[in-house]
């Protein structure tokens, strides 16, 4: 399969990759103040921030991870999908409103009148070492799909893929990570329509054979509905996308930082749909991809060469059918729209952590007075500092197997501590410092304990101790025990006399 691109779809994807980072540089020019660099100036419409979360949302993580799920299994990661309206309607009922009435570029600056600077500290270093795991297992998946394509090295499209998208965020800012996201979008979407178009008419018997041998293997089966948190069941994939959802759209720096770039809060709340809306059907479109494969290579196994099976290298089936099935043009277009949604989200990736980085801990701890030059060289500096580290944590992640899993695993254990922590401040009003130490360090150890313990280096003497649990439930009982260890901690000790945080004194 290892080969070079034809003259014509190399110059496709070469006019994408070229045309994107000139108009993501172009859109930026005026982000020479740390304001436009970090929010735009508050400027852009909401259709384009709405394309921008749904970009963030999708990865190469969707496009090339969820066909490989649908392949060797069902759609079962769908149930993640439906989650996400209910998210969408607390963002815009609840999350949106409260950032743009703060005005605080950081997602995390409300945690430390809340709890103190040590909760701002935390989440910040949660939300950097989640975005360095998403960073490396996008560009490796991008780089594992385009290898057999090109015949380059894994680590050499690494390299590209961190080089292309340091360039225009670095110096763009947010306002070119949003206008390319457009672009990259409309490419993504293009791409995945193109394919299901290809597998539809593929079939010998026409497109219903897709739906007939679908329905006799349960392939659009959304998993079991037994009562099971040790099973990737529908109720564990619910929960997790609940939970997940929550965090992204309410606490996650990539999505506040797009609400304050909208113009206006109804656009913002517009914004927040557009991307919400675009994710359900799209990620039903990637599903259904692995589904047509599966139908398409059990309908003609002589296209599936030696080495390639259906049950066991299920992840390099997508990028063999680009290869071998799609005309001229079309490979080039799809090749573009990986490319589209690794770029997509990792630069969003960069340039939140970036913010985070001169917001939070540069002049909230370094320098308070910082003019806008300093802010800009740090701003910069940090945007090509966290690029080269999510490029080196993308080519650490050449050796591990399943990088969706690993992906999974990561936001788990490196996130779970921040969405109790959030909802603690939130829902338990009479909570103090107290409380919320010692619910994250209760949640801490939880969260890792359940990742550890499953791991093959668990003792064995210990076997009888671990994890029960499905590794989507971390995030779900790190959350809830942060919970309620926080309110049994309030009911025990309680409020300080005086002790309410300086913004509910005022």
């Amino acid at each position: 399969m290892n080969g070079s691109l034809p003259v014509f779809d190399l110059s496709v994807l070469a006019l994408y990759l070229v045309g994107t980072v000139l108009f993501g540089l172009w859109m930026g020019r005026r982000s020479g103040t740390p304001e436009n660099f970090m929010a735009a100036g508050g400027s852009l419409p909401g259709w384009a921030v709405g394309l921008s979360i749904f970009g963030t949302f999708v990865s190469s993580i969707s496009f090339l991870a969820l066909p490989g799920k649908a392949v060797s299994g069902d759609w079962n990661p769908f149930v993640f999908s439906l989650t996400i309206p209910v998210a969408a309607w607390l963002a815009v009922r609840f999350f949106v409103p409260f950032y743009r009435r703060s005005g605080a570029i950081s997602a995390y600056e409300h945690l430390e009148h809340r709890f103190g600077s040590w909760a701002r500290i935390y989440a910040v270093a949660c939300y950097l070492l989640t975005q360095l795991g998403r960073m490396g297992t996008i560009m490796y998946l991008v780089a594992l799909a385009l290898h057999p394509l090109t015949g380059w090295s894994v680590r050499y499209l690494i390299l590209v893929t961190g080089v292309l998208v340091v360039v225009y965020a670095m110096f763009g800012g947010i306002t070119a990570v949003i206008w390319t996201d457009v672009v990259q979008s409309i490419v993504l979407i293009g791409g995945a329509l193109a394919c299901v178009a290809i597998l539809l008419f593929g079939m010998p018997e026409g497109p219903g054979q897709i739906f007939a041998m679908a329905r006799e293997h349960g392939k659009f089966s959304l998993g079991s509905l037994a009562p099971d948190l040790a099973a990737s069941t529908f109720w564990v994939v619910l929960l997790y996308g609940v939970f997940m959802n929550l965090q992204n759209f309410g606490i996650d720096q990539s999505f506040v930082q797009r609400y304050h770039t909208a113009r206006t809060d109804a656009e913002a709340g517009r914004s927040v749909w557009t991307g919400a809306l675009l994710y359900l059907p799209i990620s039903a479109f990637f599903l259904f991809i692995g589904t047509g494969l599966y139908a398409f290579y059990t309908a003609r196994p002589d296209r599936l060469p030696v080495g390639l099976d259906l049950a066991t290298t299920a992840d390099k089936i997508f990028p063999h059918f680009i290869v071998a099935e799609l005309p001229a043009g079309l490979t080039g277009l799809v090749i573009a729209a990986i490319f589209a949604a690794a770029q997509s989200t990792v630069s969003s990736s960069v340039n939140c952590a970036a913010t985070l980085i001169g917001c939070d801990i540069y002049r909230r701890h370094l320098k308070p007075d910082a003019s806008e030059r300093e802010m800009m060289g740090v701003l910069r500096g940090a945007t090509l500092a966290v690029g080269l580290l999510g490029t080196l944590a993308a080519l650490a992640m050449i050796r591990i197997k399943s990088a969706l899993d690993v992906w999974w695993d990561w936001a788990g254990v490196a996130s779970g501590g921040m969405l109790g922590l959030f909802l603690l401040g939130i829902i338990a009003r009479r909570a103090r410092n107290a409380a919320a130490a010692s619910g994250v360090l209760a949640g801490i150890l939880v969260i890792t304990w359940m990742t550890v313990s499953t791991k093959s280096f668990w003792p064995a003497a210990l076997a009888g101790w671990r994890s029960p649990f499905h590794s989507f439930m971390t995030i779900v009982v790190g959350t809830t025990t942060i919970l309620l260890v926080g309110f049994l901690v309030t009911l025990l000790v309680g409020p300080k006399p005086g002790g309410a945080p300086a913004h509910e004194r005022e």
